[in-house]
């Protein structure tokens, strides 16, 4: 079985990975920056997986420390939770029909 090895996002500037899963919790708060959830997402090459809790994303979205950047990326993060919150109340409502 292939081991696959953690590398934090500062060393894996100017890499790709195939699977990206990105910690997301107010513990780790001088790291819950734009610039570095930024930098974390582009590395990925299919997936992204933020794990944590949905107010540290926040604060990494509205956490600007390096200057302007023109990008969408809390859009589009806030985007896909939405879409993801509405599927969820669509298949609860699809349960409480069978039932």
């Amino acid at each position: 079985m292939e081991h696959a090895n953690a590398i934090t996002i500062h060393k894996s500037q100017g890499s790709e990975y195939p699977v990206v899963i990105i910690p997301c919790v107010k513990a780790f708060y001088t790291m819950l920056k734009r610039n570095i959830l930024y930098t974390a997402i582009t590395r990925a090459k299919c997936k992204v997986y933020l794990v944590g809790d949905w107010n540290a994303v926040c604060q990494c979205i509205h956490t600007d420390d390096s200057g302007k950047r023109n990008t969408v990326l809390g859009q589009r993060i806030q985007g896909y939770y939405d879409a993801e919150q509405r599927q969820k109340t669509k298949e609860m409502e699809q349960l409480k029909l069978a039932v």
